[in-house]
């Protein structure tokens, strides 16, 4: 049984949802309720007015990487074919289309690359920061946060081989990595990205992210980068052989961690948390059959020790989104931003996410390489993504890292509204690095909101 008042009072500021109750709410709260508590605890954290986008690009500066995980689709050795790391004239090109748009960040990622040196990184940084100063460098996830302490030369310090940081001493791993964070912070490094984050618990980490962060690497790398002064995002990838236990307990984790950044007053904090589903085309793990839903039994991933364990997935479409998000809004009462993932989802999804406890609908996407590499990729430019926010009531705004406001789109010369024949508008096809084949890629190119 739902208890309605207290739902309410965690919607008001004036509790807390606990882990069970998020269980229930998943189970047993209609679509319709989840909607509306997320979006008035969405109002009362930011305002009925604006919604916001962020102009950025997201630049996987190499596919090259030492991980094996099961969900993706991107990755490469060093001696594929296909295996690339990038060049200053290239990086300088992306930049300077990105500067040329109005943006005002650069979401560097990559593989965990077993070859490249510190002074790589921080070489790059610094070049880049001295082109382009008025860029954002939000960089490096997590997980290759990890790698560099397995595999960098860094003085007083020893190193291990790819995958095996956690065979460092902890002492030993937790001072390397700070040494590491202060370093590329020195180099330019802003904030830190939230990718890799996956799911936390163990049995399903252990299956899905061979040779990846472990969950206590994950947040112990954001521990330092909050210690040090720097923001960072959490992200969550469901709809695989999770269990929604799993899901809730991954928030919850989150959750404690920001608390944590609070009691200790630390600098930095997460600002934001942003989760989709796993998108299964061309990846190993989409290759297992899906789980039949009209059998009547229970799915396999809530029992660990059922003898299908982590054979089947359990995709999620767009109502088990919806429900994830809008319970993501209300247990991450200390997280500030909620994102919509329309770039897995499709852009009315992402739009109606706004209902759903969502403030942010991302990026305008520039390019991105990870998840277009599973199959599916929308495109929308700043016009169509600022009247997907208008015509959910809320006026579009631009906004920097932090989530302050750069611009207020409330004018008649704000990006849709300049739009006068929707019907000729289109976006160019989304940039594709290396060597797909057109015909691997299912790319759609989102024309007038109204026309779809």
């Amino acid at each position: 049984m739902i208890d309605r008042q207290h739902i309410q009072n965690i919607v008001d500021g004036k509790d807390r949802l606990t882990a069970q109750q998020a269980l229930d709410l998943y189970n047993h709260a209609s679509l319709h309720d989840l909607g509306r508590w997320s979006s008035q605890m969405c109002n009362r954290i930011h305002g009925d007015t604006y919604r916001t986008y962020i102009i950025d690009r997201n630049i996987n500066y190499t596919n090259v990487c030492s991980a094996r995980c099961t969900f993706c689709a991107f990755r490469r050795d060093v001696d594929d074919h296909d295996a690339y790391t990038l060049g200053k004239d290239e990086l300088r090109d992306k930049l300077t289309e990105l500067v040329n748009l109005g943006g005002t960040q650069a979401l560097l990622q990559g593989g965990m690359h077993p070859d490249l040196p510190i002074s790589f990184y921080e070489q790059l940084l610094v070049w880049l920061k001295s082109k382009f100063p008025s860029i954002h460098m939000h960089a490096f996830s997590p997980p290759e946060f990890v790698e560099f302490v397995a595999i960098f030369d860094v003085p007083g310090f020893p190193k291990t081989l790819p995958g095996k940081s956690h065979e460092l001493p902890g002492e030993v791993w937790s001072a390397k990595l700070d040494v590491i964070i202060e370093r590329l912070q020195k180099a330019g490094l802003d904030s830190i990205p939230g990718g890799g984050g996956e799911i936390f618990a163990s049995p399903v980490r252990d299956r899905i992210g061979r040779g990846k962060a472990s969950a206590s690497q994950w947040l112990d790398v954001m521990r330092s980068a909050h210690r040090h002064g720097m923001n960072t995002s959490a992200t969550m990838m469901f709809g695989h052989i999770e269990s929604i236990a799993d899901r809730v307990d991954h928030m919850d984790q989150v959750r404690k961690a920001q608390d944590q950044a609070i009691e200790n007053n630390w600098p930095g904090k997460y600002t934001a948390f942003i989760s989709w589903p796993f998108q299964r085309e061309n990846t190993p793990m989409g290759r297992l059959p899906n789980w039949d839903r009209e059998n009547g039994k229970p799915f396999p991933g809530e029992d660990i020790d059922h003898p299908e364990y982590a054979k089947v997935p359990r995709m999620s479409g767009a109502t088990d989104y919806l429900r994830m998000q809008a319970i993501s809004r209300l247990y991450l009462d200390n997280i500030h931003s909620i994102g919509a993932s329309w770039v897995t989802m499709g852009p009315h999804i992402g739009q109606l996410g706004l209902f759903y406890g969502a403030n942010d609908m991302g990026s305008v996407m520039i390019e991105e390489n990870v998840v277009s590499a599973a199959g599916t990729t929308y495109c929308l430019d700043e016009a169509l993504l600022c009247r997907l926010i208008r015509n959910s009531g809320f006026t579009p705004a631009q906004r920097a890292n932090d989530y302050s406001l750069l611009t207020v789109h409330d004018g008649e010369n704000s990006p849709d509204l300049a739009v006068t024949d929707w019907s000729k508008h289109r976006v160019e096809q989304l940039h594709q690095h290396g060597e797909e084949a057109p015909e691997s890629l299912t790319q759609l190119t989102i024309g007038s909101p109204d026309n779809q």
